[in-house]
């Protein structure tokens, strides 16, 4: 891990290098197009994500008012983009509505959101308004991010927020988190949804040890991860194969199960207060489920620091 970070949010060269070698997630874009689906048509009063359609460019929305009219496109290609789209929304209601409540309760003057991706919470939690909020992630997709920000005219509602570009395996996050303002004597709330997957055992661990030396008693650990599951992995191999979906080049590269992740957090000051399903949580969302096994898989775990 090397780099330390610039006045305009990127790292050092070490991040640099890696823009140049990956480009913006597309996992992001669909997750964003999922929350654009969704909005105001799912678990109505409990989910709402007014921001996510602005960020996305013409194309990417054309899918989303398909699935929000129902009318699934002809051409096999097509109809797995808007199939990718349709999932997505359906997973996305019921993780970020646990999201956002576990935010809410566990409230603090700072938030960092790893792995942001096309994350919208700074410009629609109202919430946050007392809140500095970091958002970490990979300098291409941040670049892309900035970019969506600035053509929507988005303002965000949390007091500031503050880029910081960090490519997870090679950057040290703690220090890109220092020359970034981050307050290690005052309490955090981290977020991290969307990333474990991504990231490998290894690089997991070196995560969480990085936050560890940044966490004040007091703070939170909001954190989405895959449980295991032969279905699931057995699907997402074909699509790679296959190379049916925007994201396949995106791989999954670990999964825990949640007894697992109990002891890696413990390992790492933090004891969970709670990790549910979201075919779990879902359920009092009164929202049509198809794709149970991705529901049955997909968890959010809320963990404090200390014993």
């Amino acid at each position: 891990m090397n780099g330390p970070m610039g006045e305009d949010g990127r790292s050092g060269q070490g991040a640099q290098d890696g823009q140049h070698r990956r480009a913006a997630s597309r996992t992001a874009v669909l997750v964003c197009q999922g929350r654009a689906a969704a909005d105001g048509r799912a678990a109505v009063g409990r989910f709402a994500d007014p921001v996510a359609v602005r960020l996305l460019r013409d194309e990417e929305r054309a899918v989303v008012e398909q699935v929000r009219a129902g009318t699934p496109p002809q051409g096999w290609r097509e109809r797995t983009g808007y199939e990718g789209v349709r999932a997505c929304a359906e997973i996305a209601v019921p993780r970020t509505v646990a999201i956002d409540e576990a935010l809410r309760s566990q409230a603090s003057g700072q938030l960092v959101v790893l792995g942001a991706g096309l994350d919208t919470r700074a410009w629609r939690l109202a919430d946050l308004a007392h809140t500095d909020v970091w958002e970490v992630d990979h300098p291409a997709s941040q670049q892309d991010k900035r970019a969506r920000l600035a053509a929507a005219g988005a303002e965000p509602v949390a007091r500031s927020v503050r880029f910081t570009a960090v490519d997870f395996a090679v950057d040290d996050l703690a220090a890109a988190l220092a020359a970034a303002g981050h307050d290690p004597a005052a309490p955090t709330t981290w977020l991290w949804e969307g990333v474990v997957p991504y990231l490998t055992r290894a690089q997991v661990r070196a995560t969480l040890a990085a936050l560890a030396g940044r966490t004040a008693p007091g703070s939170a650990l909001v954190l989405n991860y895959q449980a295991p599951s032969a279905k699931a992995a057995a699907g997402r191999l074909l699509t790679r194969l296959l190379g049916s979906s925007v994201t396949a080049g995106e791989p999954w590269r670990s999964r825990w199960t949640p007894q697992r992740m109990a002891a890696l957090l413990a390992e790492h000051g933090f004891r969970v207060t709670a990790d549910d399903d979201l075919l779990t949580l879902a359920r009092p969302l009164d929202t049509p489920v198809r794709g149970r096994t991705s529901l049955r898989n997909g968890r959010v775990a809320v963990a404090l620091a200390g014993p």
